[in-house]
């Protein structure tokens, strides 16, 4: 029987050990016949299900050691909780397993219904959202974003993208450079007042829900650069907005960030530029994740989107003159992808 189907035999019976006490401590009378079936699937190991029954729909999280760790998820949920945040409720948890019961925040994603009548109104619900877990005081032992992670993720670009998906090996010359491109992006990130960041707030996993938005996949959260959430919010891997909408939505949430303490760049010009040269560093990172996720996972789907990722730094080197030996590096590479293994 193939791993993930010996998975689901146990995510089962786990369940039919778990509902019967939620249910009587809930006051929901008894267990309904119920389906499970796929609520959805990521780039990770993790897998989500709905359990239907009547009129509840509960999600599980199969989430399979070792190559995942539901404990973080735990932590965060509570942290963002404490903020007010919408994020799923842990109703049951087996954490040496990898399964957890939560409730059900909804079945359309900003991702499924935003548009560009809508995007004002959904952007502003999700930047209430951010500016109150930027809030949170940074006490929990949550790692930092600190040199070592920055330049292991900018590292994924030249290993898997350039050499892996490319075929192309750099020069002595063309490494240079690109350490010296690397320095910029990490002194910029270290230079920044640092907040709770959840790492991947995008409209993928943020919910249309009551309150809006249901905030989803925070597992990997960190204390690091103001800038980094907001400007994965408004440039994300999935769909673009124009330069001009994008610019008033980050000035928007500078302002609205000043008002409310959070600690962000004194200067509007010198938040935006912190904003493009984060939101680099993040493209280079998921240009390479993309290219890894194509290659070692065998998920091709994903590399469609990478010609985003290069629009958004190409918007970026276009204004910020100190990123001209970016420019050229990705002028030395070829333009043709090799064909996905």
């Amino acid at each position: 029987m193939p791993d993930e189907d010996v998975r689901l035999q146990l995510l089962n019976e786990w369940l039919d050990q778990q509902l019967p006490a939620l249910f009587a401590a809930r006051g929901w009378g008894a267990v309904p016949h119920a389906s499970l079936t796929s609520a959805s699937s990521d780039a990770s190991f993790r897998r989500y299900f709905r359990w239907q029954g009547a009129e509840r729909s509960l999600i599980v999280m199969d989430a399979p050691p070792p190559q995942e760790d539901c404990r973080p998820f735990v932590q965060v949920a509570e942290l963002l909780a404490a903020a007010q945040v919408n994020v799923p409720q842990i109703l049951a948890a087996d954490l040496a397993r990898g399964f957890l019961l939560l409730n059900d925040l909804g079945r359309q994603t900003y991702l499924d219904v935003i548009d560009e009548r809508n995007a004002d109104r959904l952007f502003a619900d999700a930047q209430q959202a951010l500016l109150a877990f930027q809030q949170l005081p940074m006490s929990a032992p949550l790692p930092s974003y600190d040199e070592a992670l920055l330049r292991r993720e900018l590292q994924l670009f030249p290993e898997w993208y350039v050499q892996r998906h490319l075929g192309v090996e750099l020069n002595a010359a063309q490494q240079a450079a690109w350490q010296r491109v690397c320095r910029l992006l990490i002194d910029s990130a270290l230079a920044q007042p640092k907040v709770l960041v959840h790492r991947d707030y995008m409209p993928r996993n943020l919910m249309l829900s009551e309150p809006n938005p249901g905030v989803l996949d925070f597992q990997d959260a960190v204390y690091g650069p103001v800038t980094y959430d907001v400007t994965c919010l408004f440039k994300d891997a999935f769909l673009s907005w124009s330069e001009g909408r994008v610019r008033g939505w980050l000035e928007a949430y500078w302002r609205q960030a000043q008002v409310v303490g959070i600690p962000v760049q004194a200067e509007l010009e010198d938040f935006l530029r912190a904003s493009d040269l984060m939101g680099v560093q993040r493209h280079l990172k998921v240009i390479g994740i993309f290219a890894r996720i194509c290659h070692r996972d065998g998920k091709p789907k994903y590399l469609g989107d990478v010609p985003r990722f290069f629009t958004y730094i190409d918007a970026v080197l276009a204004r910020r003159p100190e990123l001209a030996e970016l420019a050229e590096l990705f002028a030395s590479l070829p333009k043709g992808a090799v064909v996905p293994a």
